[in-house]
């Protein structure tokens, strides 16, 4: 939502940005737990089971009538600007700018933050690999504005986290 407002969207998109962001991951209801939480590298099957889940969240969302492309999110989340990404090689505006979006806010909360099977790599390091990404994997107008809004101090933390005098959006 933070990085929806600092791109100017309308109030409806950023609301739509809320829902997606707390929906987007609801395919990996079908990958089993155990791959979730493998405290060790995934084999070549485990990975595919894992990449199916925007297709599966996808298929769970695009019945229910929301008034913004949720379904879509989910499914083209993890989909790249060079059409590096999954499960449809999509690039560059073939995505839709709220995956973008929701593409570089789940990449720095996944790296930002502690998981039950590793250590976070940390803030910094989730920072460089956005920046690095920029253009190449990750919308470079999105990149721009999640900087800015980290710049101003706003603290990311997972949905579901208590905040602890931080905002979740």
């Amino acid at each position: 939502m933070a990085i929806g407002r600092e791109m100017r969207l309308s109030q409806d998109q950023i609301e739509g940005l809320r829902v997606s962001g707390h929906l987007h991951d609801v395919g990996k209801i079908r990958v089993p737990a155990e791959i979730l939480v493998k405290p060790t590298g995934l084999t070549p099957l485990e990975i595919a089971m894992l990449r199916e889940h925007p297709a599966t969240g996808y298929e769970i969302l695009k019945g229910v009538d929301f008034p913004w492309p949720v379904a879509r999110v989910a499914l083209e989340h993890h989909e790249r600007m060079d059409g590096s990404g999954y499960p449809n090689g999509l690039r560059g505006e073939e995505i839709l700018l709220e995956a973008r979006i929701v593409a570089v806010a789940d990449t720095y909360e996944a790296m930002a933050h502690d998981r039950p099977y590793r250590k976070a790599p940390g803030h910094e390091k989730a920072r460089a690999v956005i920046a690095d990404g920029r253009g190449r994997l990750y919308d470079p107008d999105v990149v721009d504005a999640f900087e800015r809004v980290i710049a101003t101090g706003f603290t990311f933390v997972p949905v579901g986290v208590p905040p602890q005098g931080t905002v979740s959006d």
